[in-house]
């Protein structure tokens, strides 16, 4: 669950963006539908409707409107918590940076 008492440590700034994505929980094989809320080059703000487990890594195709493939992305699970009946928040922490992707999602929004 997210603790809102801890200081925040990101370097780069989040955006408020709204984008479907594909996701894959490698620890379970799982494959799911999701949407960003918020990105930045090192992380993403998503909404599910499964719970995803701290720690857990995955995969991420993010569906870019610029008629471009979907932009490829793999991280981990820092946090998850419920918001409602079968939604949840997870914040996910990028392995890379990827400012290259970033400028590409920013130019179409």
């Amino acid at each position: 669950m997210q603790n809102t008492e801890f200081e925040d440590l990101r370097v780069f700034q989040r955006f408020p963006v709204k984008l479907p994505l594909r996701i894959l929980d490698l620890d379970t094989n799982k494959e799911g539908q999701a949407q960003t809320l918020d990105i930045s080059a090192k992380g993403l703000g998503i909404s599910t409707n499964a719970l995803l487990s701290p720690a857990a890594t995955v995969e991420m195709w993010l569906k870019v409107p610029d008629r471009g493939d979907p932009l490829y992305t793999r991280g981990e699970v820092i946090w998850s918590e419920m918001t409602g009946t079968n939604q949840f928040r997870s914040g996910i922490n990028l392995d890379r940076a990827d400012l290259m992707g970033i400028s590409r999602i920013l130019r179409v929004i």
